[in-house]
């Protein structure tokens, strides 16, 4: 069974690790003109594979070549990795689109437009009984 402390203590050390490597060493000028977070962290129990989800102020098709871009430069983000943290391995890593932000940003425009409906409903309702 792993050790779910010391995940969660390689996870915080590989965010804070590959930020620096994003915001410093990646000379990629898509990834340095769009405001790029790492939102998750999702490794492995034996700490051999990494799922790293990001989020970009860019749009839905910029994210995706974002994310393309960075899964190209992967090997490269991983050599940097291993110079700057004292792991036995370097884990293997994956970047993925972290949607789930979008869609809570749906939901909220949803029931914002539910609610505005609601007050619209309710004021045709109070000038029709007047």
């Amino acid at each position: 069974m792993p050790n779910n402390y010391r995940l969660a203590k390689v996870s915080s050390l590989l965010k804070k690790e590959i930020t620096l490597i994003l915001q410093n060493d990646l000379e990629n000028d898509l990834i340095r003109d769009h405001f790029v977070n790492i939102s998750k962290i999702d490794l492995s129990g034996d700490l051999q594979h990494c799922k790293i989800y990001i989020t970009s102020t860019a749009q839905e098709k910029l994210r995706k070549e974002i994310v393309e871009n960075l899964n190209n430069a992967k090997s490269s983000i991983r050599h940097s990795l291993g110079k700057r943290i004292e792991m036995r391995r370097v884990p293997e890593i994956i970047f993925k689109d972290d949607v789930v932000l979008d869609k809570g940003l749906s939901v909220l425009k949803l029931l914002d437009e539910l609610k505005n409906k609601s007050q619209n409903y309710n004021v045709e309702d109070k000038d029709v009984k007047s």
